[in-house]
């Protein structure tokens, strides 16, 4: 008889487990609340790139001249169309991942799963019935929301989250986004390109103050920034946003992080704006499902804990993605990769789950990217190294297409020539960092690297040229 598997989510993480839980001939059934896909599909990843494409379109018809192009008219962007355009994508990919699961013959149920007891899961279905499910094996994959600040609690009209900036019907003509993390930093720029006087509030001394993110690629984000008009205040937080009049008054006070802050820099700054955007942190969804009935390990803040094998305290149950927390890396695509290997690991496999190349990548204005160790890192494990610079400014692609802004990094070991680490901001930084991915995972040395013919004119010549670089054999760098 086929082992029963349970998952709790149909996000990245969840459906994707699912599909390989099948492949090995389990008995799968999947709950989900709202629609498959999770944050990322429907909240995250893909409604906010739909929305930075039209960004980066409108962008592409104001500079038209400099490329040849006479553009007669105003060019304005419409939010109903737009919104209209993510809704038909999100309806497709939901399609397709009912679809996959279909194929894959697994039970999807609609509906609110908690788990009451060993070995059963019970669904609230949207008629109001419920349902139970047996199950073996248990893998949660719940995922996140929004985290509301008691100071200034979403009313969902002035006062927003990430959730409603992907549903507004029109471009604000101001916004405070609370928040230089990626979220933060990515609405910024897709915003200011439609049209938004935006400012953005950071508690940390630099944007996208991200352990992995290298500081060189921060700084030339903040320098892209103000070429933009975008505003922002590191060292700063919000303290306080008034709501009583037509603007939104909004309170921005020194850090309690910062550290070195000039006299000037330690009066109170207030800013109006039409509406606020709240990007400082998210909470899991674990409340009231019934897992500290099972007696599974939780933090304070409720994420779950699990081993290598991504197991919880509780034999035969699992949980990926980011009901895992901060502890953790919060990306759909290492849901997805924790989900294969839960899957295998409860139908018999001992695979331990490893996070030393973990793409990152970030859909600012321009791209940034990043895999394995930054400068920083390496020097706090005594690791002689060095690091390489490459300006994408010295490509033919990057000139062709006009963006010029950027450059990719290279970590390497300064004995063995082993890559690192790898850092990138610039145009298609996104893509571009699966090369180094592999080159992390691998293990090759900048030599071969070196030696790997790069088409021309390409961007992706920017790691031969940085990898030439490293080799001492700069070439265009």
């Amino acid at each position: 008889m086929s082992i029963k598997i349970c998952i709790l989510g149909a996000g990245p993480g969840g459906y994707v487990a699912a599909i390989r839980a099948a492949q090995l001939g389990a008995d799968v059934t999947v709950i989900e609340k709202e629609n498959p896909g999770g944050t990322c599909l429907n909240w995250g990843c893909i409604p906010s790139k739909i929305m930075k494409t039209t960004a980066e379109l409108l962008e592409r018809f104001k500079d038209a001249e400099q490329y040849g192009v006479h553009v007669d008219g105003a060019v304005s962007p419409d939010m109903t169309a737009l919104m209209r355009r993510k809704e038909k994508i999100l309806k497709t990919q939901i399609k397709g991942i009912l679809g996959l699961l279909a194929h894959h013959k697994i039970r999807y149920i609609k509906g609110t799963g908690r788990i009451p007891g060993q070995g059963v899961a019970e669904v609230e279905l949207p008629d109001g019935t419920s349902e139970k499910v047996a199950w073996d094996k248990l893998i949660i994959s719940t995922g996140t929301v929004p985290l509301n600040i008691p100071d200034f609690p979403f009313d969902h009209e002035r006062i927003i989250s990430s959730n409603d900036a992907l549903c507004l019907d029109k471009v604000p003509s101001s916004m405070v986004i609370v928040g230089g993390g990626v979220i933060g930093c990515e609405f910024a720029c897709i915003l200011s390109a439609l049209g938004t006087m935006v400012t953005v509030v950071e508690a940390l001394p630099r944007l996208l103050p991200l352990p992995s993110v290298d500081e060189e690629c921060s700084t030339v984000l903040q320098r892209e920034m103000k070429k933009r008009k975008i505003k922002f205040h590191v060292d700063k937080t919000v303290e306080k946003v008034d709501s009583s009049g037509d603007l939104l008054k909004v309170k921005v006070i020194p850090s309690p992080f910062a550290t070195t802050l000039k006299e000037k820099d330690k009066e109170p700054i207030k800013i109006e704006a039409e509406k606020v955007l709240v990007c400082i942190g998210r909470k899991p969804n674990t409340k009231g499902l019934g897992f500290t009935d099972l007696g599974m390990d939780m933090d304070e803040k409720g994420w779950i804990t699990v081993d290598d094998h991504m197991q919880t305290s509780v034999p035969g149950v699992y949980a990926i993605g980011d009901v895992l927390g901060p502890t953790h890396v919060m990306l759909a695509h290492v849901a997805s990769h924790e989900g294969t290997l839960a899957a295998e690991n409860a139908l018999g496999a001992t695979r331990k789950m490893q996070y030393n190349a973990v793409p990152g990548a970030i859909f600012t204005m321009p791209e940034v990217s990043n895999v394995g160790l930054t400068e920083t890192q390496a020097g706090e494990q005594d690791i002689d190294y060095r690091s390489d610079t490459v300006l994408f400014r010295t490509l033919g692609k990057a000139q062709v297409i006009g963006e010029l802004a950027g450059m990719a990094k290279i970590v390497s070991d300064n004995k063995t020539g082993r890559i690192l680490g790898v850092h990138m901001i610039g145009p298609h930084a996104t893509d571009l960092i699966a090369e180094g991915t592999l080159a992390v995972q691998t293990g090759i040395d900048v030599s071969t690297l070196a030696d790997t013919i790069h088409a021309h004119p390409t961007l992706a010549e920017v790691m031969m040229e940085a990898a030439h670089k490293a080799c001492d054999k700069a070439i265009h760098g």
